[in-house]
């Protein structure tokens, strides 16, 4: 509406008369001197040369730029030229914003060239010619005046012609400089209630960073003009954040003019020419911030501990840690630390994978080897060989060369186990975790090492504290008999564990690929089953069983390369989730819900996110939570990130998290989203609902 009634009051200034009776008799002159510059005095036939336009504007008056903004009109030259010559399109130096009450408009302020390019037919005679144009403009103040100016310029055509006036030279210099130019970085955008710009520059995140930032759209409606304009860097490049027009949606493209200034006061004014994508996270913060998130990564870790998911390895640790109760405690000690180590460098290895892989154009996150079939293959496999081991189906022959030996092959048990412990850890993200997370995928190499290691040692902090304090040991149980018992036990847990991954990969390939993993599963088992026949049996009967596990070993690979080969399920167009009606999550759709003036609840979750699992069981399919989506009729989106969704991902990087669960709540006619915690509660659910 403000834009309409911006256009009908400079309609009216365009068609309204200036009266002498309204203004003072100063303002009867015209605000703006125009006359016409070339770059050379002659030409040759055939050549090309540039021709200036230049505005002298009144103090407190301004003329606009090609968008004009939110009220205005650009400049226009019309030329009679003699016939074959031909005239550019103007060139338009960057412009500035021009605050008019609540409307904000682009345009140029004290004394500005515009430049256009003029082409002399080949065939045109020597001698001068004359080149007439008729400018047209509008200049506005407190009021706004339609002006127009009849110039003219002679240029000589002259087939012995030099090149351009060294009189002028500079002045064409400075304001080619200010004409945006091509960028040389890639650009996109993501759309969401928010406009996010990233222009991935790694020089423009290191140590000359612009100071201000803006940008200027080419058309109306891409962004809303009057909006502050904030901007922030990732570790590769810059983002600025606008606050998207009603237009932009549906150009599926944002173009316009970013400009860059620096400490120095140099100024860089760059095309933008953006398709949608994925864009980081911003980082304002300084040194406060990266300890801020080394705490966080390091709370995060240790909270991850009584996450779901990573229960049952824990479970096998503390088994084998009370099998060293009365024991030698240097060697639990070391054991301890052993295993500490084993997931901190895994944490360390993991992030600096995703690093590698999203610096090479990947859309990914925590948690991203889980949207793999065959990583979620073979993990169960995995689960399915550590619970048949603890079952008693076959066993793990131990070292038993000396006593130096028989450690070693306990610390790299334990190590091994830390390294388990993290690749089950990783679908799961914990309170501060995701803060930490999103802001080290952020920054440089050494912060990433830093912000992950953090998280590894608070991830191991338990295990290293009872390898610290001696005094911890007496409180673990003494080893005999119900260890057996609790060892069978467990196994069940890593039963259940590689059913939800089986589950997890269902919905991940076709019919094809997920009876590919059975029979890998299948095969996996019958091979565990003849290795423990193999370790009682000797002579004829362990060739025989040899040869079993080898051709089984073949036929469960040969599975697995059907899992590999696997072409995902066909898309879920709409769904019931938590027991609620809802829709796939996707910025298009979440954007004309926000039009419609309805309430927006986005889950971002994954299936192989057993925290988003039993957030959804403990809170979203609470019949209370279910009444109040029902009467404030709020929408659901589900963006499920089990595979790979690069619009996902986006949503995610917008709001500082690298993985799931997220959970957002766009309020009727709110700028920004609510977002809840990690782990849900009814409570909670209602409180963001009704606040």
């Amino acid at each position: 509406m403000r834009t309409i009634l911006a256009g009908l009051a400079v309609l009216v200034s365009l068609f309204t008369p200036v009266s002498a009776d309204t203004l003072p008799p100063t303002d009867q002159a015209p605000k703006v001197r125009v006359q016409l510059i070339a770059d050379r005095d002659a030409v040759r036939p055939g050549g090309t040369f540039t021709i200036a336009v230049e505005q002298d504007i009144d103090a407190g008056w301004h003329t606009y730029w090609s968008n004009p903004g939110e009220a205005g009109q650009p400049t226009e030259v019309k030329w009679t030229l003699p016939p074959g010559w031909k005239a550019g399109p103007i060139q338009w130096p960057y412009p500035i914003r021009v605050p008019v009450g609540p409307l904000m408009d682009y345009g140029y302020e004290g004394k500005v060239w515009q430049l256009i390019d003029l082409t002399v037919p080949a065939d045109a005679p020597a001698g001068t010619v004359t080149l007439p144009a008729l400018v047209q403009y509008l200049v506005c103040k407190n009021v706004c005046i339609p002006e127009e100016a009849k110039v003219q310029t002679q240029v000589v055509i002259d087939p012995a012609a030099g090149g351009p006036s060294s009189t002028s030279a500079a002045d064409f210099a400075a304001t080619r400089a200010k004409i945006p130019a091509a960028s040389p970085w890639p650009m996109r955008y993501a759309l969401g209630q928010d406009l996010r710009l990233f222009v991935e520059a790694p020089v423009l995140a290191g140590v000359a960073r612009p100071t201000t930032v803006q940008f200027f759209p080419a058309e109306t409606g891409s962004v809303v003009d009057a909006a502050p304009q904030s901007f922030g860097f990732a570790k590769n490049g810059l983002v600025v954040d606008l606050k998207p027009g009603d237009k932009l949606a549906a150009r599926k493209a944002l173009s316009g003019v970013l400009v860059l200034t620096s400490s120095d006061g140099s100024v860089q004014a760059l095309q933008v020419h953006a398709a949608p994508g994925a864009v980081p996270a911003a980082n304002t913060g300084g040194e406060f911030s990266l300890w801020l998130a080394l705490a966080f990564a390091a709370l995060g870790g240790l909270i991850l501990n009584i996450m779901p998911c990573v229960l049952p390895v824990l479970a096998m640790k503390a088994l084998a840690l009370a099998g060293h109760a009365g024991a030698d405690r240097a060697h639990a000690r070391a054991e301890s630390f052993s295993y500490a180590l084993g997931a901190i460098l895994s944490f360390v290895a993991f992030g600096l994978v995703v690093m590698a892989l999203r610096a090479g154009g990947a859309a990914i996150g925590w948690g991203f080897q889980l949207q793999e079939p065959i990583v979620v293959t073979a993990l169960a496999l995995l689960m399915v060989a550590v619970g048949l081991n603890m079952s008693g189906v076959f066993e793990i022959a131990p070292i038993s060369a000396g006593d130096a030996l028989a450690r070693r092959g306990g610390l790299l048990g334990a190590f091994f186990t830390g390294v388990l412990a993290v690749a089950v850890a990783a679908p799961c993200t914990a309170p501060f975790m995701a803060t930490a997370i999103g802001y080290g995928f952020t920054q440089d190499a050494p912060v990433v090492i830093g912000i992950f290691t953090a998280l590894g040692f608070g991830f191991a902090l338990p295990f290293i504290v009872l390898g610290l304090v001696p005094a911890m040991h007496k409180l673990l149980p003494k080893p005999g008999q119900w260890m057996v018992r609790l060892k069978k036990l467990l196994a069940l847990p890593m039963y259940a564990a590689a059913g939800w991954l089986v589950w997890v990969l269902a919905k991940q390939v076709d019919q094809t690929g997920l009876i590919a993993s059975l029979a890998a599963v299948a095969a996996l088992v019958v091979v565990a089953w003849l290795y423990g026949r193999l370790q009682l049996s000797s002579g004829r009967a362990k060739l025989a069983g040899w040869a079993g596990v080898v051709v089984f070993a073949a036929a469960g690979a040969y599975a697995l390369s059907f899992v590999a080969a696997a072409k995902p399920p066909a898309p879920v167009v709409a769904t019931a989730h938590a027991g609620m009606a809802s829709e796939p999550y996707s910025p298009a759709r979440l954007a004309a819900l926000r039009k419609e003036g309805r309430p927006v609840f986005i889950d971002a979750t994954a299936s192989w996110c057993i925290t988003c699992l039993v957030n959804e069981e403990a809170a979203l399919s609470r019949p209370s939570v279910h009444a109040a989506f029902k009467d404030k009729n709020i929408a659901l989106l589900v963006a499920d990130w089990t595979n790979r969704n690069p619009e996902i991902t986006a949503l995610l990087e917008q709001h500082g998290r690298s993985g799931v669960p997220l959970y957002l709540y766009y309020a009727p006619g709110a700028a920004d989203p609510k977002i809840l915690p990690q782990i849900l509660t009814e409570g909670e659910v209602l409180k963001a609902l009704n606040g």
